[in-house]
């Protein structure tokens, strides 16, 4: 049942990966970071195992739509060094963040300690080097910016915070591994579609308006959660300042595979890939249970920002 105007056109053979297409042990796969590398996509999903914990997992595909999964997992948590601690209950929702020729990874590490936000590298996802643990406990749900700002790496960010309604932060940092004047930019709005929690989803990308960034909302129903898309859009040169926030969602549980599933009434995006012909390819789990993906008119998106704004604050 659609019941708002279609601005993400949802793929008509979704879900695009299911646990069976996993050719090792997994109950689930979703949450997945993607990006488009030597003219392939590259998706790293999670999955939950057997004993609820989840590691990451790879996909490659020609054309973004049909892809085939590596036979071994792609990260799973450290042993034997300074991460393993910090990642022993899990890696989640991992995020690639394409810059300086490289591409960040951010993942939410779990342990005994609580959430927080795991970085590493790779230049051909074949190898992955650990950088260094970034946020303390509880944060998770860090993206990067693919360009620095007056020298500085920019992230933006969510701590674990009822005091400040679990809202959108942003962050610098000089080398990656030590970030600083941090300032809340974004909040939830009370009784709109995103009033209980917001953070930030994938990457921002630039348009010609702004850095366009995909980000989720949580509602509080009576009978639980529900989990939306929304879009925001930040100034080029500050991205400190958001230009503006679509007021409405843009993509909301509608397919039984996002309605029902592990974590019912959930579509939840780490990915955006923007194409040359103006659309953005936008990757999302569906109920914690199942990668799906759709396509956008990156202009439309844009301008919902631009025309049907709510203030950030």
């Amino acid at each position: 049942m659609n019941i708002q105007n279609q601005t993400i056109t949802r793929f008509k053979n979704n879900p695009i990966l299911i646990s069976k297409d996993v050719p090792y042990p997994v109950v689930t796969v979703h949450n997945a970071g993607v990006v488009k590398h030597n003219d392939r996509y590259l998706m790293l999903f999670r999955s939950h195992l057997r004993n609820g914990r989840s590691i990451i997992g790879r996909a490659d595909s020609d054309d973004g739509f049909s892809f085939s999964v590596h036979p071994k997992p792609f990260l799973i948590p450290s042993t034997g060094t300074v991460f393993a601690e910090y990642e022993a209950f899990g890696v989640e929702d991992l995020r690639i963040c394409p810059v300086e020729g490289a591409y960040l990874l951010t993942y939410s590490a779990y342990s005994r300690h609580g959430v927080r936000i795991a970085l590493a590298r790779t230049s051909d996802f074949e190898k992955v080097e650990r950088v260094a643990l970034i946020t303390q406990a509880d944060l998770r749900n860090v993206v990067i910016f693919p360009e620095k700002f007056g020298g500085r790496y920019v992230r933006l960010d969510r701590p674990h915070s009822e005091i400040s309604q679990w809202s959108i932060w942003i962050s610098y940092s000089p080398d990656l591994v030590h970030w600083g004047d941090s300032r809340v930019i974004m909040k939830p709005v009370a009784y709109h579609w995103d009033e209980m929690k917001i953070g930030p989803g994938a990457p921002p990308f630039k348009t010609d308006k702004g850095w366009l960034h995909i980000y989720h909302g949580v509602f509080k129903t009576m009978s639980g959660t529900v989990y939306r898309l929304g879009a925001a859009l930040h100034d080029l040169d500050d991205p400190s300042e958001i230009i503006g926030v679509s007021d409405g969602w843009i993509l909301q549980p509608e397919d039984p595979w996002e309605v029902n599933g592990y974590v019912p009434n959930v579509v939840f995006t780490c990915g955006a890939v923007p194409e040359d012909d103006g659309t953005v390819k936008i990757y999302w789990g569906g109920a914690d249970t199942v990668m799906c993906v759709g396509t956008a008119v990156i202009d439309e998106l844009v301008a919902l920002c631009l025309s049907d704004s709510r203030p950030p604050l």
